[in-house]
């Protein structure tokens, strides 16, 4: 029996790193490096010790047509990801002020060729176009008596379009309310891990009094606000960890967890063994442990949620559904539209596909929210607790030494 020869590329990538950090192991988002640099080797392999030229030949102008036809979504792609790299902001008054503007419509509409959403739909709205233009041009020239008599004119009747544009509707709704229900379970399950951070320093700022155990407390501050950074950095990807905690741990702890497979859960373990080692009640120790649990309900929400997308089901169908529509589009519309079937095409792909690309790009909500600046928020309210307590406990000690000059030594106030 003759077996045909096989022939494969194998691509080999060797990433060098400039800055030597500690080895991060898998997460559910792998973290970059700070300056790598790629060098890539191409190995040619068959059955055979070289490869015939005509198989190389051969191969050669089909990869050239490819990479001809992949310029145009790879680089809507890379404007897609490089969108979801971009640090969002918490809003202020007057960032909602600008928000509900009267010239909002206008500006969003000067900046359509600046949005990621728009330039990632190019290209399947001018592929759609593009068969627009030739069902157009093919039933021209049928109608114009160019092709032989025998060749059909591509034209149907429109209710079929009337009885599926219903289900259409129906299935984008779902699709995007969906996806906008996953991005609101995030941004509540972050809402709340900020919560638990800013509660927990609360209480371990005002609860911790031992002047024995002052660099245990520092220490312990400096995990709480480091867990929400590790987190954050678990789930977004291309995220940093290193980088981002650097300036909050101290070099041996910032070893320890960039060494462990899961970050957040390293620092949980820190402050778990913090807790032990200080010198406090049985209950309040407990009360402190017990707020641990909302740490670890965040981490199950996040991963949850970048773990388990939307059924893929509702995802393919709706993606076949708009491919199928918009390829008979113009077919539909040809009695009633003749070459106007190319701008209704158009302007139908850009508006359908926007509507379900949204919902594609909510459905991982967390490069859609402002983790950056919520996470140096708590940074910024235990620096200003931990100011605040010097100040509140000097006032109030100076009001109790007024109070004990003001009572006479039988502890009856003055007249």
């Amino acid at each position: 029996m003759l077996t045909q020869p096989t022939n494969c590329i194998i691509n080999l990538q060797i990433t060098l790193f400039s800055n030597a950090t500690p080895k991060s192991f898998s997460k559910l988002h792998p973290t970059l490096p700070l300056n790598p640099k790629t060098l890539s080797f191409k190995l040619h392999c068959s059955q055979y010790p070289n490869p015939t030229p005509s198989s190389s030949s051969s191969s050669s102008p089909i990869q050239a047509l490819i990479s001809i036809f992949r310029v145009i979504p790879d680089w809507a792609d890379e404007i897609k990801e490089r969108g979801f790299r971009q640090n969002r902001t918490l809003y202020d008054h007057e960032k909602w002020v600008h928000h509900r503007s009267s010239y909002r419509h206008l500006r969003h509409f000067l900046t359509s060729l600046s949005s990621r959403v728009i330039l990632s739909l190019i290209p399947p709205v001018i592929v759609f176009t593009l068969v627009a233009v030739v069902i157009a041009s093919y039933n021209t020239a049928v109608a114009l008596e160019k092709l032989p008599e025998f060749v059909p004119l591509l034209r149907s009747s429109s209710l079929p379009y009337q009885l599926t544009a219903p289900a259409l509707a129906l299935l984008l709704v779902f699709r995007t309310e969906a996806s906008y229900s996953r991005f609101e379970e995030g941004r509540k399950a972050w809402t709340k891990v900020i919560a638990g951070t800013n509660d927990f320093a609360r209480q371990i700022i005002s609860g911790v009094e031992s002047s024995g155990d002052a660099q245990l407390k520092k220490a312990l501050l400096q995990y709480v606000v480091a867990f929400p950074v590790a987190l954050k950095c678990h789930v977004i990807y291309g995220s940093n960890m290193g980088r981002d905690l650097q300036n909050m741990l101290e070099m041996d702890d910032l070893l320890v967890v960039l060494s462990s497979k899961h970050g957040p859960g390293c620092i949980i373990e820190f402050i778990s063994q913090t807790l032990r080692l200080l010198k406090l009640e049985e209950s309040r120790r407990n009360m402190l442990e017990s707020n641990i649990s909302h740490f670890y309900e965040g981490i199950s929400v996040c991963e949850n949620l970048i773990g388990t997308p939307i059924p893929l089901s509702y995802t393919r169908l709706t993606s076949r559904f708009l491919v199928l529509w918009h390829l008979t589009l113009p077919i539909i519309l040809w009695d009633d539209c003749h070459w106007i079937v190319v701008p209704a095409t158009f302007v139908s792909a850009a508006s359908l596909f926007c509507i379900e690309e949204v919902g594609v790009l909510i459905e991982e909500p967390f490069p859609m929210l402002a983790l950056d600046d919520l996470c140096n928020s708590v940074q910024e309210n235990v620096q200003e607790a931990l100011a605040r307590e010097k100040l509140i406990q000097a006032r109030l000690t100076a009001k109790e030494r007024l109070q004990s000059k003001q009572q006479s030594p039988n502890g009856q106030p003055k007249s």
